[in-house]
């Protein structure tokens, strides 16, 4: 069993080697097999590990495997080692399936391109560096993981390098998300420095013994993986590089927004629970970070025009209600929620990738319309993955994820009011955003006629997302509908059980308000968006382009730190560094060209230098 968890990463990045080394002899099919099928078979193997895994007692799931001791120096010792626990399990199971089925669908969506084989090369990249990251048992590993995935994402947003504004995007991606790393291996040199080991199971255990709840040294480390975390997941501050992500292809941005990418913050600081437990400061400012994120892009979604960037917010807003679960201490909520936010944000992309692929490349929702006759496959599961996502009540997996995290969000311990309107606020955004997304895309008059219809490539994908974007959430139920409870009980002895406060006021309520604050967003956006009632009025104003542009985050950074340094830049631009180097350089040319001159053609003068020469060494051993 332990080979078998070892092969779950090193398949697709098997796949990627013998991709870069043999695919242009190799036929496309080839390509794509051995792509797919890596992934396919590596979510089988974790199927089975996972088995294996469930079938042992108690606190003892856990399954380790060691392949070899990776660097050994000045008392750091680092395996590339890997740990299978219920943690992993879960993000296992999800990048390898999730991802299986985007591969299956980019073997029709990318068929027609020209770097076919690149771009499998880079996604099977991608998927083996977060299997290597959340199945590291040290945060060495995890960090060289973690990196990988960053070098993914600008290859793949960059993937049509040869439009000038799509290599923009995956600089901003990178350079971004490079500040939160900076802070994330700082945070690791300071653990190392304390603790002298980066082996995840120690560190939790020495920093539970030795440190007290509020100690700075806690805080601190905590601080900085944070900084991290909000990079990759693309949480405020640091959230502005994601909505430009929508330049790479579609199945690039599922891959990201579902799988892969912006769930690693996610996975970080559930991993190191222990650290953020004691530091309760930190765990409020990822509360409150959570839910000011899924309240200003879920505004921003609003707004949004291109249906990518429409989904692009819907995920950093989601991924708010993950981070506002985590600071509360719900940590099993918000795995639940990740999860099942993976399945239906997959579906959002792919099948809205569908619409684009299918129109020309039309991004832009309001040339679209009338569309649910003509796809009927991507609206319906389009419509179901919608559906999930604004947590329409009982019938979609949405509703029992993010509903537990509103719950939590009131009748924790460690919660706060505020927190939870924040997320019933974020609750009317979501199911108003995304159903003026569907009633605009797929309703009203058809303003453009799709090319041809998709094969089941696309739509085979599209259907199974659609069922576990619907039923996915029935493994974990709420007390008074239902004594379901397999995801939390996973996690048994593994995450801590929320600390819950005394609350009169029973769930069904909470319940109650929650599914009809979904159901009104839906009706409003029919009323806006549909019926375009002379009731409501949407109109356009500049409130409007302050959401469009996304709060105007980039333009506030361009002006704190882009214009500055450009402005020292052109001012130091001449200083005497400069003149250090151009000199050297102009004294190179001046020899260069000395020394040319020896090169005249004449035998002669070649033969009286060379004569020299040896004088002159001849003379040098001599005097020694």
């Amino acid at each position: 069993m332990t080979t078998l968890i070892a092969l779950i990463p090193a398949l697709p990045l098997l796949s990627f080697l013998m991709i870069v080394l043999f695919g242009r002899l190799l036929p496309k099919r080839v390509v794509a097999a051995s792509a797919v099928g890596s992934v396919s078979i590596a979510a089988v193997f974790t199927v089975i590990a996972g088995i294996a895994l469930l079938s042992l007692p108690g606190n003892e799931k856990v399954i380790a495997s060691r392949v070899y001791t990776w660097m050994s120096a000045g008392g750091l010792t680092a395996s590339v080692a890997f740990v299978l626990d219920p943690l992993s399990l879960v993000f296992c199971f999800v990048i390898t399936l999730v991802g299986a089925l985007i591969h299956l669908y980019s073997v029709e969506f990318m068929g027609r391109e020209e770097g076919f084989n690149r771009f499998f090369a880079y996604m099977n990249l991608f998927v083996g560096s977060m299997l290597i990251l959340v199945l590291a048992d040290n945060l060495l590993l995890l960090y060289m993981g973690w990196e990988g995935v960053g070098l993914c994402s600008y290859l793949l947003i960059g993937f049509w390098y040869k439009v000038p504004e799509n290599g923009f995007a995956a600089r901003k991606a990178f350079v971004v998300t490079r500040i939160g790393d900076t802070a994330m291996i700082i945070g690791l040199f300071l653990l190392f420095a304390s603790f002298g080991t980066l082996n995840i199971h120690d560190l939790m255990e020495q920093a539970s013994s030795k440190w007290i709840s509020g100690s700075p040294l806690a805080v601190i480390s905590a601080l900085l993986l944070l900084g991290g975390a909000l990079g990759k997941s693309a949480q405020l501050p640091l959230h502005t590089w994601l909505p430009d992500a929508m330049a790479g292809p579609s199945p690039v941005s599922a891959l990201i927004h579902a799988a892969t990418m912006v769930t690693a913050g996610v996975y970080l600081i559930t991993r190191t629970h222990v650290l953020f437990a004691l530091a309760p400061a930190v765990m409020t400012t990822v509360a409150v970070i959570g839910a000011i994120t899924l309240l200003v892009s879920g505004f921003s979604a609003l707004a949004q025009t291109d249906l990518k960037r429409v989904l692009a917010y819907s995920t950093i807003s989601q991924i708010g209600y993950m981070f506002l679960a985590m600071g509360i201490g719900a940590w099993s909520a918000a795995v639940f929620h990740f999860m099942i936010h993976a399945f239906f944000k997959a579906l959002l992309f792919l099948s809205g990738g569908a619409v684009i692929h299918l129109l020309n490349d039309e991004h832009d929702i309001f040339r679209m319309g009338g569309l649910r006759k003509k796809m009927p496959v991507v609206f319906y599961t389009f419509l179901a993955g919608a559906a999930s996502l604004s947590a329409l009540p009982l019938i979609t997996a949405g509703f029992y994820s993010k509903d537990q995290i509103l719950w939590f969000g009131w009748s924790s311990a460690a919660s706060n009011h505020w927190l939870w309107a924040a997320g019933i606020t974020g609750a009317m955004l979501t199911s108003l955003y995304t159903f003026r997304l569907v009633f605009i895309t797929f309703f009203g008059e058809l303003k453009t006629q799709p090319g041809h219809k998709p094969g089941r490539y696309i739509t085979i994908p599209l259907v199974i997302l659609a069922l576990l974007s619907l039923a996915g959430g029935f493994i974990e139920l709420p007390e008074n509908i239902g004594p379901v409870h397999l995801f939390s009980r996973l996690f048994d002895g593994v995450l801590p059980e929320v600390k819950s406060a005394m609350i009169a006021t029973p769930e069904s309520l909470f319940q109650l308000m929650s599914g009809l604050i979904s159901i009104a967003g839906v009706y409003f956006a029919y009323l806006l968006f549909l019926k375009k009632s002379p009731i409501v009025k949407f109109r356009k104003n500049r409130l409007y382009d302050f959401f469009y542009s996304g709060w105007k985050f980039d333009k506030l950074y361009d002006i704190l730190f882009v214009k500055p340094v450009v402005w020292f830049s052109e001012i130091d631009r001449h200083d005497f560094i400069d003149n250090v180097y151009t000199s050297v350089a102009r004294l190179t040319g001046l020899l260069n060209s000395l020394i040319s001159k020896t090169q005249n053609g004449r035998l002669r003068w070649y033969v009286l230098f060379l004569a020299a020469g040896v004088v002159v060494l001849i003379t040098i051993m001599i005097s020694l």
